[in-house]
C-alpha cells in the first residue's frame, strides 16, 4: 500500500523539470535492450535541428519498475528477443502511461510475441490494435500518407504500427517489420541510403512530437 501511495504522488508531478527528455527501457528477459546505441542520440539531434525541440542528447537508461520513468515523457524500447515484465513492473508502467507517459517499442526483429504477451500484463483489458494511416502520428511534423515507412527488410512483409489507446490518446506505439532504429543509427552501421534514413528520422520526429504534445 505504501508503494502505491508513493507512486500516486510521483504521478501527480510527472515530468516536472524533464519536459523534453527521453530514456531507454532496460527490460528483463534476456533480450538485447541496448541495441542500436547511436539511434536515439541521432534522432534527438535531428529533432533539435528540425522540429524545434530542446532534448538532452544524453540518453538515460531506466528500469520499468523504477519511479525514475516518471521523469521522462517518452520511453523507448528495442531489441531482437525476449521481454519480461514482473507484476510490479507492469503496474508501474500502467500508472506511468495513464499519467501521461508514452512508450515506443521498435522491434529490431523477433520481439512481437513477447511484447504482445507483456503488454497484456500492463493492460489486461486492452488489445494492441492497428493504427490507421490517418492518425495524427503520421503527420505531426512530416506527412506519411501511407503510414509507417519500411526501413529494413527481414521477411518482406509490410511495416505495421500497432498501439494501445486510452480513449483517443495513444499510450503505446509498437512498430514492427519497419526497424526505424536501423535508420536512425550512424550511416556506416547499416549503409542505408540517405533517402531511407531521412524517412526513418522524419517518422521518428513525428513520434517524438506526438509524445511531447499529447
Amino acid at each position: 500500500m505504501k508503494n502505491k501511495i508513493f507512486l500516486i504522488i510521483i504521478a501527480s508531478v510527472v515530468f516536472v523539470g524533464h519536459a523534453q527528455e527521453v530514456a531507454v527501457i532496460k527490460y528483463k528477459g534476456g533480450g538485447d535492450w541496448y541495441s542500436n546505441p547511436t539511434a536515439l542520440p541521432n534522432l534527438v539531434k535531428y529533432c533539435n535541428d528540425n522540429i524545434d525541440t530542446n532534448i538532452s542528447e544524453q540518453i538515460a537508461t531506466v528500469e520499468p519498475g523504477s519511479t525514475d520513468i516518471f521523469q521522462y515523457p517518452l520511453l523507448h524500447m528495442t531489441g531482437h528477443g525476449n521481454v519480461f515484465f514482473s507484476e510490479e513492473e507492469a503496474e508501474n508502467l500502467r500508472l506511468y502511461l495513464l499519467s501521461g507517459g508514452f512508450i515506443h517499442v521498435d522491434d529490431n526483429y523477433g520481439m512481437k510475441p513477447y511484447i504482445t504477451s507483456e503488454i497484456k500484463k500492463v493492460f489486461p483489458n486492452k488489445e494492441l490494435v492497428t493504427i490507421p494511416k490517418d492518425h495524427p502520428i503520421f503527420s505531426m511534423a512530416y506527412n506519411f500518407p501511407n503510414g509507417l515507412p519500411k526501413i529494413h527488410e527481414h521477411d518482406g512483409k509490410a511495416p505495421e504500427a500497432q498501439g494501445i489507446f486510452d480513449e483517443e490518446r495513444l499510450l503505446v506505439l509498437f512498430t514492427f517489420e519497419s526497424d526505424l532504429g536501423d535508420g536512425w543509427e550512424d550511416q556506416e552501421v547499416h549503409n542505408d541510403p540517405e533517402e531511407v534514413r531521412q524517412k526513418a528520422l522524419r517518422m521518428g520526429a513525428n513520434i517524438v512530437k506526438y509524445a511531447f504534445e499529447n
